[in-house]
């Protein structure tokens, strides 16, 4: 079947435009803050379930700029463009390209290191925004942080990880009926 280029456009553009209501939502609200993150990655998903890698990635890049346009906020949108909007994209590729279940290991520890590592950038950039780096009331997460990080990100990154790629065929069973 032909893949129309304008369903393409129409679907990275409605996800690019909830995707950015959900990061500005997010920003101005901070009660809403990861929920807003989270609402954006799944509008990420909406063109991937026809497998628009070029046009998630688009929607991606669009939803990170103008998302920063309506904030002026680089620190709020930043772990959205350097992880939480790429993993869907990530997560399409790992799922329609890798066969051996031996392969996802690898694939699964790298991506564990690469949340691991927005999670100690938000602990750097966004600890100041929020006024979480002077933490007298939990010592032990300042001593003991690249552990913390390390071990409790890792546990909860397979959960997040886990539950997104449910996601993500929740999304594929939704817009399956569509038929282009």
């Amino acid at each position: 079947m032909k893949r129309s280029r304008t369903f393409e456009i129409a679907l990275s553009a409605l996800a690019c435009a909830v995707a950015t209501g959900a990061l500005t939502l997010g920003a101005y609200v901070p009660v809403l803050f990861a929920a807003g993150y989270l609402l954006a990655a799944f509008s990420l998903m909406v063109p991937l379930t026809k497998d628009f890698y070029w046009g998630a990635g688009l929607a991606h890049l669009g939803a990170s700029l103008l998302a920063f346009a309506f904030t002026g906020n680089i620190w709020a949108v930043l772990p959205f463009a350097v992880f939480f909007g790429l993993h869907p994209i990530v997560n399409r590729l790992q799922f329609r390209h890798i066969k051996k279940f031996v392969l996802h290991i690898p694939v699964f520890f790298a991506k564990a290191a690469w949340f691991d590592g927005v999670l100690l950038l938000a602990w750097f950039t966004l600890g100041g925004l929020f006024g979480i780096t002077q933490m007298t009331w939990y010592p032990f997460v300042e001593q003991y942080l690249y552990l913390v990080v390390f071990l409790g990100g890792t546990v909860a990154f397979a959960a997040y990880d886990f539950m997104m790629f449910l996601c993500q065929r929740g999304a594929d069973l939704a817009v399956r009926r569509i038929g282009r």
